[in-house]
């Protein structure tokens, strides 16, 4: 109370020191002080202002918690100007439940008490699709990383979100690093209050790049085409961070992560959870380094000016059971295509360019905090 007191004292006497000023210039031939007065109130107003703390971000992660999903929840664990409300869990890279302890798992690490919430434990329609694991079985290098000595909340993900966007309309982000079935399971519930998130952010599509599960579909939209086709036909704004944001600047080589895991703690953690992509981009494509897709995701999330632009675009997503399952076809606004074909909205908006190079080296001074 006594910081408050002065603090505001100091305020009154600025003010009370400008009014007199501007009372001698008065005297001194200025005819006219309102404005000075004004401006006098508005610096006092503007001083108490700063003084009082930032109103923090309200966020809430939908993840499918892999190795990259951890380096995502890990920036955000560490950001000090957001408010995590929850994390939000679906089966994806891995089974639900062990997509819940490795969230679980993560954010103890990372120091963060963030409540989990389990989502939907298949597909949105009951149909899965084969894929594979490429950070192993348990999605985190199988390392046995993974004992949390919390649980997840009795209340399912797709209520939770509804409620936490309800209770806070136009003021909730939405940061989607998996497959988003809890999303399209939100929207069938109650459309109009998912309408009211502040915003929308994918890690998802191939952006203007090839794909890593088919050579046009990335793979959290491949493992759910159809609920990713209800967020986009929702109407609702989206920011997609493509699997063509990832370039060589981004990636962690097999030595780098040799030496971030002999640091001990949450550095060993963040490298043997990679361990598992290392192994398969080498075995598959025979490059020895692992791509962090939802670490750079989360970074054009939270970091000021990480994500440097944006195209916006009219997507279209292919649920057809062919090969283009998973592809989101993105029409630029303002280009001309050959067959004329324009859309009424462009609200898909596709990250194009990123400060990609300070990405490791920022992410390595939080693993070292």
């Amino acid at each position: 109370m006594k910081l408050i007191f002065n603090r505001s004292v100091s305020v009154i006497l600025s003010a009370v020191m400008l009014f007199v000023s501007a009372l001698s210039l008065n005297g001194c031939g200025v005819k006219d002080n309102s404005q000075t007065l004004e401006t006098a109130t508005t610096i006092a107003e503007t001083t108490q202002a700063s003084d009082e703390p930032q109103q923090k971000r309200k966020i809430i992660i939908d993840t499918d918690t892999a190795g990259d999903d951890a380096s995502a929840l890990i920036i955000a664990a560490k950001a000090k100007n957001i408010d995590i409300l929850g994390v939000t869990v679906s089966a994806g890279n891995v089974s639900l439940d062990q997509a819940v302890k490795n969230a679980l798992m993560t954010l103890e690490m990372a120091g963060s008490d963030a409540p989990v919430y389990a989502g939907a434990s298949t597909t949105y329609t009951g149909k899965e699709r084969e894929t594979f694991s490429v950070y192993g079985k348990d999605g985190m290098g199988d390392q046995d990383l993974i004992h949390p000595t919390r649980k997840a909340e009795d209340k399912g993900a797709v209520d939770f979100i509804v409620e936490a966007v309800k209770a806070n309309p136009d003021e909730v982000e939405i940061v989607a690093l998996g497959p988003v079935t809890n999303l399209a399971l939100a929207f069938d519930k109650d459309p109009e209050t998912m309408k009211r998130v502040k915003k929308y952010w994918s890690m998802g599509t191939a952006g203007f790049g090839p794909g890593n599960a088919t050579p046009v579909a990335e793979f959290n939209v491949y493992h759910d085409a159809e609920a990713y086709k209800v967020l986009v036909d929702s109407g609702v704004a989206i920011t997609a961070i493509g699997f063509d944001m990832l370039p060589e600047e981004t990636t962690f080589s097999k030595e780098e992560l040799d030496e971030l895991e002999k640091k001990g703690g949450l550095s060993e953690f963040f490298a043997k959870a990679f361990s598992g992509l290392i192994e398969f981009n080498t075995e598959t494509r025979g490059l020895p380094i692992a791509d962090d897709a939802d670490g750079v995701a989360m970074a054009c999330v939270l970091w000021d000016d990480y994500l440097k632009k944006t195209q916006p675009c009219h997507a279209s997503v292919m649920t057809d059971d062919n090969e283009a399952y998973g592809q989101v076809i993105l029409y630029k606004e303002g280009y001309g295509y050959d067959s004329q074909i324009t859309f009424d909205n462009y609200n898909f908006y596709v990250a194009t360019e990123t400060d990609s190079k300070i990405f490791k080296e920022k992410l390595i001074a939080l693993l070292d905090e």
